[in-house]
């Protein structure tokens, strides 16, 4: 039963160690800080005060956000910067022209669906009506006999 645990032991050893080897960086994405071997043991004095204070002003802003978010008597709505940039980066496309293409396109899937299905129900009504006024309609769901 031992010499089991050891095999499995070493072949999740040795598995790991080849993921990692074989670890590639994201192209759009950093390495946390803690899986980067450069910071490991490099750090200095005021890089460690200047992470302190980051990690203290980030404590203070998480603190101030979760005592408005959780005060039972608030009548307003909280406004978090970060959240309001993160939504106007998602809003807002960065790569769109306008162009007579897009003005057609626009066009062709908003506006002319919209025009088409008002004269299909306004023809259909105004059909449905003259039948009503000169007395031939048939009414498809009749409520007496």
């Amino acid at each position: 039963m031992r010499f089991l645990f050891f095999v499995d032991a070493c072949f999740f050893f040795f598995f790991c160690c080849s993921v990692m080897a074989t670890y590639k960086e994201a192209s759009l994405a950093t390495r946390p800080k803690t899986l980067d071997p450069a910071e490991y043991f490099n750090l200095s004095p005021e890089y460690r005060r200047a992470e302190e204070k980051r990690a203290a002003l980030r404590a203070q802003l998480k603190r101030q956000y979760l005592q408005q978010l959780n005060n039972p008597h608030r009548k307003e709505l909280i406004e978090d910067p970060a959240l309001t940039r993160w939504t106007y980066a998602r809003t807002n496309n960065n790569y769109f022209r306008p162009t007579a293409k897009t003005s057609l396109i626009g066009g062709l899937f908003g506006v002319l669906p919209l025009f088409v299905l008002y004269v299909v129900f306004k023809s259909d009504r105004d059909k449905r009506e003259a039948k009503i006024k000169a007395g031939t309609y048939e009414r498809p769901y009749k409520l007496s006999t």
